[in-house]
């Protein structure tokens, strides 16, 4: 393998120089077809299908434009390609090492010498003259894509293990808030309630403009919630990225801790309960007075949040109305059958958020790994 020796003794060298071909595919996006037999890759992070296979290799394809620009899938096998995707292929370096190694530093050499208009692109030049940093050994090289390619093993197997526990809550939900499935030591009939006669439910305010910088003050112990602060938390919030000043708390809701508050603009439907004391606008609601079980209440939230969208209001963006909240039923056990139905959620819960947990760690380990083997900084033994 020709090329110049850096400091941790790799070779440097170019990807056109390391593979025998960089081409293009050659169909549009009206050839996909739903049900094809092969697969067909375009500039999408997910691949189609279609009928026809045009090439019969173990290739590297590459997004050569639009907000995946640069994204890189490895195949083995017959497939086909857009017109606008890179097929890379007759590796004389390991191409998993390789499919790492574009993956990691692509998209620094997409922001130096990328020709970017209303659809960014990147020129075959730019591509074929990538530079490369590699082992002169390609078994260094396939022992430093075997261990990107297990941990990568494990966050796959994470995610199939957090949809699995995804899909048995969601499975729990429908069966214990309904009464379907009853837990051991509790029996009697179930009440039908509304919400609205459960909760005093209050709609937030915002103070207007909202872009002043008098309702905000970085030393307030008061939150100022927006739904990014919820969509970032868990069941409970704990912290808010802005806080409001004095005036601002006087022009919004002030909501104390151990409250249930739900988003009712754009998110619309997701619930959380506050662990500290905030201020909502009013693309939130707040149930107070709750005389419920509040875990009870925010699984059962939690629960019906995908059929908001077919009550909300449209107009630039869907929201709901305190009258369509307090109208909606659901049937009531005991409170002390709430508590138990909460705390088996609850425990359920948790576990999803451990795996999630494992999951960006692993994910934070991999990235750490990249930097260090696909630099020749840590070798392996």
């Amino acid at each position: 393998m020709n090329g110049k020796y850096n400091m941790y003794g790799w070779i440097e060298t170019t990807l056109g120089k390391l593979c025998h071909q960089i081409t293009t595919g050659k169909l549009d996006a009206n050839a996909m077809i739903a049900d094809g037999i092969y697969p067909f890759f375009t500039c999408a992070k997910e691949s189609y299908r279609i009928n026809t296979y045009a090439f019969d290799c173990e290739a590297l394809l590459v997004s050569g434009n639009g907000a995946n620009v640069g994204y890189v899938h490895h195949y083995i096998g017959k497939f086909n390609a857009y017109q606008r995707t890179y097929v890379i292929s007759g590796f004389d370096a390991n191409p998993t090492f390789l499919n790492y190694y574009l993956t990691k530093n692509i998209q620094d050499r997409i922001r130096i010498e990328v020709n970017s208009g209303n659809t960014p692109y990147i020129t075959m030049g730019t591509l074929t003259e990538m530079p490369i940093s590699l082992p002169n050994s390609q078994t260094e090289q396939q022992a430093i894509a075997a261990a990107l390619s297990d941990v990568d093993q494990l966050i796959a197997s994470l995610d199939q293990l957090i949809e699995k526990r995804r899909a048995l809550k969601i499975a729990a939900m429908q069966q214990l808030l309904t009464g379907k499935t009853r837990l051991k030591g509790f029996s009697g009939e179930w009440e039908p309630k509304r919400l609205g006669n459960l909760a005093t439910i209050q709609r937030g305010a915002s103070p207007r403009p909202i872009d002043n910088p008098i309702w905000f003050d970085d030393k307030s112990p008061i939150g100022w919630v927006r739904i990014s602060d919820v969509t970032k938390s868990g069941a409970e919030l704990t912290k808010t990225e802005q806080k409001l000043s004095t005036l601002g708390i006087q022009n919004s809701r002030l909501v104390s801790s151990q409250n249930l508050i739900m988003s009712i603009c754009a998110t619309v439907g997701r619930p959380i309960v506050t662990k500290i004391d905030v201020c909502i606008h009013d693309g939130f609601v707040v149930f107070g007075n709750l005389h419920a079980d509040m875990k009870f209440i925010y699984h059962f939230l939690k629960w019906i949040e995908p059929k908001w969208s077919k009550y909300g209001q449209t107009g630039s963006q869907m929201n709901l109305n305190t009258e369509l909240i307090n109208r909606v039923e659901l049937l009531l056990p005991s409170i002390n059958e709430q508590k138990a139905i909460a705390e088996v959620l609850s425990d359920m819960d948790a576990e999803i958020t451990e795996l999630e947990q494992r999951r960006e760690k692993t994910q934070a380990i991999k990235q750490g790994m990249m930097q260090e083997l696909l630099t020749g900084r840590t070798r392996l033994i």
